[in-house]
């Protein structure tokens, strides 16, 4: 549980710098920040089990502090879910639809790109 936290408050505040950074050079009504941290947290996670998969026991507590802790703490599907309510709300249903399928494309494309890159 230790190593689940430690790796979830590090990629809470990774999360928060880059969502702060991409929102000061790239203002748009899409929510590109959660976007992009949606998609290299997807790839990331790719790559940590495609390393860490079949692995030692030892290893165990690195998959947990990166993939379970880093990762869960660094993407933000919660904050992709409200977003998206929002832009339905807000009657910007063709920017919420454009970005769930982009989200989920290429979020599942990382993914699998992380665990070919890690092999």
């Amino acid at each position: 549980m230790i190593a689940v936290a430690i790796g979830g408050a590090a990629g809470s505040v990774a999360r928060y710098g880059v969502a702060s950074i991409v929102q000061r050079q790239a203002p748009t009504i899409f929510p590109l920040a959660t976007f992009l941290v949606n998609v290299a947290g997807a790839f990331v996670l790719g790559v940590l089990v495609g390393r860490l998969t079949g692995n030692a026991p030892s290893i165990e507590g690195a998959r947990l502090l990166l993939a379970t802790g880093f990762c869960g703490g660094f993407t933000t599907f919660s904050a992709f879910s409200y977003e998206t309510i929002v832009l339905a709300r807000d009657s910007r249903m063709a920017v919420g639809v454009l970005y769930v399928a982009a989200t989920l494309v290429l979020c599942v494309g990382a993914a699998a790109l992380g665990v070919s890159v890690a092999r």
